[in-house]
């Protein structure tokens, strides 16, 4: 075992430490003023059972930062093992929803078709945590599919090398 101070010289270290971790891969979608938009993400966690409350966290060095850490709903889609097409499409320089069919949540949030499960939420709050926002959303309604999710871990999707 290696041990460090997670300062910059030791970023790369630090990254990949964190990376053992192994996390699920969300879609977050919200409505705005220029149509529906979407962020791959995958800091999403479970808060709290009652009230349901879950938190997401964009990261401030994104241009659309603003918009995600302040929209007063969101959804938050769950992706299966078989669609890291659909991480693609929501990451930077992605199709976004062009050509996407898509519904809307009652408060007019656009959902990714097909996904394993979907959380609607009301922001909740918002908390400054470094380089990144916590997004916290109680949780307004749920749907869910039966599948394996799309997991992230040591620098592989799902099993396929990222680098």
């Amino acid at each position: 075992m290696t041990g460090f101070i997670p300062d910059h010289a030791h970023a790369r270290e630090f990254r990949d430490a964190l990376g053992n971790f192994a996390t699920g891969v969300t879609v977050v979608t919200i409505a705005s003023p220029g149509g529906p938009q979407g962020m791959t993400a995958n800091s999403f966690a479970s808060v709290s059972l009652a009230p349901p409350l879950v938190l997401w966290s964009p990261g401030k060095f994104s241009r659309r930062h603003d918009i995600f850490a302040r929209a007063p709903f969101f959804s938050i889609h769950v992706l299966a093992e078989d669609q890291k097409h659909l991480a693609d499409r929501f990451t930077r320089g992605g199709a976004q929803f062009e050509g996407l069919a898509h519904d809307l949540t009652p408060e007019g949030v656009a959902l990714v078709p097909g996904v394993l499960s979907r959380f609607d939420c009301a922001q909740e709050a918002a908390h400054d945590a470094g380089d990144h926002t916590l997004v916290i959303g109680r949780v307004l309604r749920v749907e869910t599919a039966p599948g394996r999710p799309l997991v992230l871990s040591q620098g592989q999707w799902g099993g396929h090398r990222t680098d």
